[in-house]
């Protein structure tokens, strides 16, 4: 108690006036929507300006306010909802024994192919790489030393650890070294046939035992392995971009998939430091679906006359780490543009056409990739809004004719927050009415873990439920009636809006059979 009266280390008032002045604004820019940050601030500047016994009185009152404030339950709730993914009912309660999967190869070396196998080398895994030709496995095993170097530089990595790594890789042309493989994860482009003659493959050479992983992130499971007799061993190990980064691996099951096979992969999930997530078979599995509509809906509010930027600022504000467009050139229009027609085939009419993508690839922008897109990419720079994208737009309005009376609507930055994530609450309506997810926590995790919504808001479906189903249904059945079929509010989200049920509470549905358990 007498440090509390000590004040001989304190400098004058007007430095720390000035020290915690400049901690109040890097905590703006850095958590600007986190209260935590500044109640501390305002608790040592009690203790400085009243003295110690002031500032510990005054942090016994804003505990008590903070731990009950929507911020500090949201965060709770993630904590023990990322705790309760690996509990997936008829595998990990039935005394089943994980069997150890020493070797995994990986067929493709790309982008996803090298992400993978550097998660596995640096868990101590050894990794079979398989390219089609000499200049793709080198590009692959580049890619994969590049990856290695990158943890090393942000101090995840010693220089032991990555020639260890590297020891434990072997490059392969062909599939002469899949004799002895506890898993094999396939990473090829969104190609069905390619997919199925790689399973059909894969089959014939590896172990019985072996089990055969897809990292599509689209493609019916059953459509990938309907060439094999083995459906029981076949799984979706869909990792998330970059895959030696990001935290979530979206464990995907048919009604086939054996439960000592999830059992594994989940396992396989903890080793390499990821937080595995197990979800039923159907398009877009359960983060990419529920997600579909976050894009289409910011370009039909594009289509509307809204600024692209202007729409980026709003979604950053709300918490997520980048906009729709910034996110769409840093992804890749690639991907935008492969699975445009499975979502349509699959979404019907809730699937909102766009042909904005296709006419910014006319356009010889690509994103990214080649530094040209809604932005400029500058290397050690900041991405720049590019105000030639200008044209692309207005031909983009001009071909959509969705503008009422030709001219552009007037909206609040809170309209727009709505407009794009109503829709997405409303899918995940629809995976939790389908079974496709055990829990509504499990998509809290995968939204904040695979999209980056804020872990302060306790992921999609907690936010949800803290906004109100009436409300959200309302607000979609007036867009519904104005800009059609897109916005229609899911019978999940109608039952739950009238009984005032939350939205994340267990259906009678899904206390019975479910797609993600079978």
């Amino acid at each position: 108690m007498r440090s509390l009266g000590r004040t001989d280390r304190l400098g004058s008032l007007s430095e720390a006036r000035a020290v915690l002045n400049a901690a109040r604004q890097q905590a703006m820019k850095v958590a600007p929507n986190m209260p935590q940050h500044q109640a501390c601030l305002d608790v040592m500047e009690e203790g400085i300006l009243y003295g110690g016994q002031a500032g510990v009185l005054k942090e016994a009152r804003v505990f008590k306010e903070l731990v009950v404030a929507p911020t500090s339950k949201a965060l709770v709730h993630v904590f023990f909802a990322q705790r309760s993914t690996t509990k997936v009912p008829g595998v990990t309660d039935v005394q089943l024994k994980p069997r150890p999967i020493r070797k995994v190869a990986v067929i493709g070396g790309g982008l996803m192919g090298s992400g993978i196998a550097t998660s596995l080398l640096v868990s101590n895994i050894s990794v079979v790489l398989k390219e089609v030709n000499p200049q793709f496995l080198q590009r692959g095993e580049k890619m994969i030393a590049g990856n290695l170097e990158g943890l090393i530089k942000k101090g995840s990595l010693t220089k032991d650890r990555m020639h260890k790594a590297m020891s434990l890789f072997k490059g392969a042309l062909d599939y002469s070294d899949f004799k002895d493989v506890d898993m094999v994860i396939e990473a090829v482009i969104e190609k069905i046939p390619l997919k199925q003659s790689i399973f059909s493959d894969i089959e014939k050479i590896c172990p019985k035992h072996c089990i055969l992983a897809t990292n599509t992130s689209t493609i019916d499971l059953n459509v990938v392995g309907e060439k094999t007799n083995s459906q029981d061993r076949i799984i979706g190990a869909h990792f998330f971009s970059p895959a030696h980064i990001m935290p979530l691996l979206e464990i995907v099951r048919t009604e086939k998939t054996s439960p000592q096979a999830i059992l594994d992969l989940i396992t396989v999930g903890k080793i390499i430091k990821k937080v595995p997530v197990v979800v039923g078979n159907c398009t877009g599995f359960a983060v990419n679906r529920t997600f579909f509509p976050y894009t289409q809906a910011s370009h039909l509010l594009v289509s509307l006359g809204i600024d692209v930027f202007r729409i980026d600022r709003v979604i950053s504000s709300f918490g997520m780490p980048m906009g729709p467009f910034q996110l769409q050139d840093v992804a890749g229009y690639g991907v935008a543009l492969a699975v445009k027609d499975i979502y349509a085939d699959a979404f019907g009419e809730r699937n909102l056409g766009s042909n904005l993508v296709g006419l910014m690839v006319k356009d010889g922008r690509q994103g990214k990739v080649n530094a040209k897109g809604y932005y400029i990419y500058e290397k050690g720079a900041k991405p720049k809004p590019d105000p030639s994208v200008k044209h692309v737009i207005e031909e983009y309005r001009k071909q959509a004719n969705t503008m009422p009376g030709g001219k552009p609507v007037t909206l609040m930055d809170q309209d727009i927050l709505e407009m794009i994530f109503f829709p997405v609450v409303n899918e995940a309506c629809r995976v939790m009415d389908e079974n496709v997810v055990i829990r509504a926590s499990d998509l809290d995790i995968a939204s904040v873990l695979g999209m980056g919504f804020p872990k302060y808001r306790g992921g999609l479906v907690f936010w949800a439920d803290t906004v109100g189903a009436p409300y959200i249904h309302s607000k979609l059945s007036k867009w519904a009636e104005m800009y059609g079929p897109f916005f229609k509010p899911s019978s999940y989200l109608e039952q739950r809006a009238k009984s005032g049920v939350p939205l994340s509470a267990p259906g009678t549905s899904q206390q019975g059979s479910a797609r993600s358990r079978m």
